[in-house]
């Protein structure tokens, strides 16, 4: 039988029946005696007692511990590629800013304050409403032409990663150069890693211990880098002594569908050239190639907007967990997850075919969806 706390009532009573049995002749169920008054205290005690030790069983496994215990456990189980353990932390954005002047030869401080209009989110747990970048050396200007120089976010987080010709403005002006700046590329920051993220590698480290070099080992390495949440090995794909590591970074590229840039790729290469086994002829990491899966819906009903937005979400969530490289996305997948839609009462496939995968590499992706209704 599983445990359960018992109730405060029948906390009280238990203790009121061992009053009873060990003292004969008294009662502790007369009300507002003093035998009453002595054990329903010591009840709600004993039961105060019975709650932590249901809260702290909790926490003993990762599966269901709070915040800070999983932290803990976190920080027994998890070494980043970063060398920190647990928790993988928020990082700052890094790129580069175009700087012009109208003094030719000014030199930018490192260290030079910069600023964006973008807001960031309460928890940044900063006071103001843009975020702060610096220069990471001098920058010596021509008024002849812009001058590129290397920047980065002062607050960790994915709010510092802007799109390219952002503005960035001076909030202290120097002499002879302009007091606005614009963005080349800023891209790296990462937001922390969410409990269930984190809950998920600990378990992921559990289950399968390290084996020296196993495929499940090579996807643990690079899930170890921060802004990769979803990865996969596969041996001997280009060879004999071979593993192929492909991987996404959901959240940091959300606007590409979670597919990495060439940095990102490099940044996964050199942590796994670092931990991987020597004897392994080759390690190549790679980006999935998105081959877009188009999905034909007829006679939907209730045929509304809501409706629409809320099978779009369910078919995303299912990719999210059934997708990988190679693996084919059966129709049976896609009719229960549109089923799945809070609001769908029925609707139609146009076709019942299986989305196979063109190759090992190829991914599936959300295409459109199209909404259609029979001429009958």
């Amino acid at each position: 039988m599983p445990w359960s706390t018992p109730t405060l009532r029948e906390v009280r009573s238990l203790v009121r029946d061992a009053v009873r049995a060990s003292l004969p002749g008294a009662d502790a169920n007369v009300p507002n005696s003093v035998l009453r008054v002595l054990s329903d205290n010591q009840g709600a005690l004993c039961h105060l007692t019975l709650q932590y030790v249901d809260w702290l069983a909790l926490q003993l496994l990762p599966d269901t511990a709070e915040t800070e215990w999983l932290d803990r456990h976190g920080q027994i189980w998890l070494v980043n590629a970063d060398g920190s353990t647990g928790r993988k932390m928020a990082t700052l954005a890094h790129g580069r800013a175009s700087f012009t002047a109208t003094v030719d030869g000014t030199v930018i401080p490192a260290g030079t304050q910069l600023q964006s209009g973008v807001n960031m989110p309460p928890e940044a747990g900063s006071p103001n409403s843009i975020v702060d970048f610096e220069t990471l050396a001098d920058i010596t200007t021509s008024n002849a032409s812009p001058v590129v120089g290397e920047i980065r976010a002062l607050d960790p987080g994915s709010f510092g990663n802007l799109p390219p010709d952002s503005t960035l403005s001076m909030p202290t002006p120097i002499q002879g150069v302009n007091q606005t700046a614009t963005v080349v590329s800023l891209t790296g920051g990462t937001d922390t890693e969410t409990d269930e993220q984190l809950r998920a590698r600990i378990l992921r480290r559990i289950r399968q211990p390290p084996m020296g070099g196993a495929a499940y080992d090579y996807e643990a390495w690079a899930l170890a880098v921060p802004g990769v949440t979803r990865a996969w090995a596969a041996p001997n794909e280009m060879g004999i002594g071979t593993v192929t590591v492909r991987f996404l970074m959901d959240d940091l590229r959300a606007d590409n569908d979670g597919w990495p840039e060439a940095e990102d790729i490099t940044a996964v290469a050199d942590y796994l050239d670092k931990v991987r086994p020597v004897a392994v002829k080759d390690c190549y990491v790679v980006a999935p190639i998105k081959q877009f899966i188009d999905i034909t819906i007829l006679d939907l009903v209730p045929n509304t907007e809501e409706a629409m937005a809320e099978i779009e979400q369910s078919l995303r969530d299912m990719l999210f967990v059934k997708a990988a490289p190679g693996q084919a996305i059966f129709a049976a997948w896609v009719s229960y997850a549109i089923m799945n839609a809070p609001s769908v009462q029925s609707f139609k496939l146009v076709t019942d075919d299986d989305y196979v995968m063109a190759s090992a590499g190829h991914m599936a992706v959300l295409g459109t969806i199209l909404y259609e209704e029979s001429d009958t």
